[in-house]
């Protein structure tokens, strides 16, 4: 009998748990709780703890419940001998993510795009004002990063007629979206976006990367659209770049410090809008569909897709 060892960070396990049985009825399925040692085939995890997968013996595979595997890539980094050279980390591919990743980002192109702030400033000072439009073929787009959330955000832009530009460390081939890889090309990316959309994985080189020398690419007045990570921005630098107008604004779905302390001046700041990390939610039914055929895959011998190039973090 197969077992599954499965944890997710503050989520009620129960409704996964039960789905899980229903999709792998041949499985022996267990919720962790610390102290379990206990052998397993495969662990199915969100942000586990470290003692999880410590000196776990008979694991096959770790499923990432999402897209970001920067939890366990950083504890690989501390611990390089934490899962044999034979388990592979396995990513989810998509589960429903990427629709909403659109309307997330969609809206708030459009919202910069039609000056939707703008006019609520004016509503609030009861004044009829018109201010001049923008025009789309002068609004052009970047996102950096083309994995699978990116490439469908860079073409869903481009279907809403935006010139869209790309950026990925390695080279990609996208229908109406101009692409550009390596960091010899990163300037040429930026220079005069109207809006930068990071959908980049957090690794070593990533970390810190949107700082002051990215925001003074872009054209004037740009808006700065994070659904990564926190620690991909450099908070003072954003902060700066919209006091100097550099940036006219910031649509933020990710923190350094998630839930985002009630002091930090993020919160205080008009020009920036928050959300609490939800520009797209793992949808449960579509991720243990999509988990389960992997396993059976697995345990025929087949390989499946989403496995995570350690060296590369993503």
């Amino acid at each position: 009998m197969i077992s599954i060892l499965f944890y997710k960070h503050q989520d009620d396990p129960a409704p996964w748990l039960a789905d899980l049985a229903r999709h792998l009825p041949q499985a022996q399925i267990r919720m962790w709780h610390p102290g379990d040692a206990d052998p397993a085939d495969y662990a199915l995890v969100w942000k586990p703890p470290l003692e999880l997968l410590q000196r776990r013996q008979g694991l096959k595979a770790v499923f990432n419940l999402g897209a970001g595997v920067d939890v366990l890539l950083g504890f690989l980094r501390e611990h390089p001998f934490l899962l044999p050279p034979h388990v592979s980390l396995i990513k989810l591919d998509d589960a429903g993510m990427a629709a909403q990743m659109n309307h997330y980002v969609g809206q708030a192109v459009l919202r910069h795009f039609r000056q939707m702030d703008a006019y609520g400033q004016l509503k609030q000072e009861m004044r009829w004002h018109v201010l001049p439009p923008k025009i789309q073929a002068d609004y052009p787009i970047g996102v950096m990063g083309l994995g699978a959330l990116g490439t469908q955000v860079a073409s869903y832009l481009a279907a809403m007629g935006f010139p869209v530009r790309g950026w990925s460390r390695s080279r990609k081939h996208l229908a109406g979206v101009q692409c550009y890889s390596g960091e010899e090309t990163l300037p040429v990316f930026l220079d005069g976006l109207q809006a930068l959309v990071n959908m980049m994985p957090l690794t070593a080189q990533t970390e810190n990367m949107l700082d002051r020398t990215v925001f003074n690419c872009l054209a004037r007045g740009a808006h700065l659209i994070n659904v990564a990570r926190g620690a991909q921005v450099v908070d003072d630098d954003l902060l700066a770049a919209l006091s100097s107008g550099q940036l006219g604004g910031a649509t933020l779905d990710a923190f350094r410090t998630e839930p985002l302390p009630s002091g930090h001046p993020f919160w205080r700041e008009p020009r920036i809008a928050i959300t609490p990390h939800i520009a797209a939610l793992t949808e449960r039914t579509e991720s243990i569909r999509q988990i389960a055929s992997k396993i059976e895959a697995l345990e025929k011998g087949e390989s499946v897709g989403g496995i995570v190039d350690l060296a590369r973090g993503y």
